[in-house]
């Protein structure tokens, strides 16, 4: 299996327009894209029986997002995972589309971290250690994405993947505790894998 990977969206307009405003804004533009939430180490394997997928999402945790967490505020990465066929012609076929997610909740009694991975059948999975529940939020692994036997061998595909923080809606009275609500949401771009089965 063959696959070709790339990251669409905004970050090469992003540099064209940072080469033309020229070098005095170097710094700035290289934190805000170092800050920006992003996947990494894509890739696709397959078993006897179904293609799976694995990645992970860089830079899903800041301060605004840790805070909340710590407050007990339930909170939920979605992700999404869908599979063309692809063709010569203007429109690929859709096999699947996926919308899964982990969600992370703390429990300040036990102090007690539980996170649930929808895409697996396991029960939550509990730690007293914030660093192991981010990596449980953030790595995807053995997501699956189709059975086998619905690709053709020597046709070809293309996958498309996006993390994206769900949103947060507080009771009203919590507006004015946790008032940066709105700015600690977070969406990657696109990231597109073309394969030949």
């Amino acid at each position: 299996m063959s696959m070709i990977i790339k990251g669409a969206g905004t970050r090469f307009l992003f540099a064209i327009v940072f080469f033309i405003t020229g070098i005095l804004f170097i710094a700035p533009a290289i934190a805000l894209a170092h800050d920006d939430a992003l996947l990494s180490h894509i890739k696709l394997a397959n078993t006897r029986d179904d293609l799976l997928a694995y990645f992970r999402v860089e830079n899903a945790f800041n301060e605004k997002n840790t805070q909340a967490i710590d407050n007990g505020i339930p909170t939920s990465f979605t992700f999404y995972v869908t599979l063309y066929k692809t063709s010569s012609s203007l429109f690929d076929k859709k096999i699947i589309d996926i919308k899964t997610s982990a969600t992370i909740k703390y429990n300040s009694m036990k102090q007690e971290y539980a996170v649930v991975c929808q895409w697996k059948d396991d029960p939550p999975l509990v730690t007293k250690s914030f660093d192991a529940a981010k990596t449980w939020m953030t790595e995807i692994d053995n997501l699956k994405v189709v059975p086998i036997n619905q690709l053709v061998k020597g046709d070809k595909y293309q996958i498309r993947i996006k993390a994206e923080l769900e949103k947060v809606t507080l009771p009203l009275w919590l507006h004015y505790v946790f008032f940066f609500v709105s700015y600690w949401d977070f969406e990657t771009d696109w990231y597109v894998i073309n394969f030949t089965y």
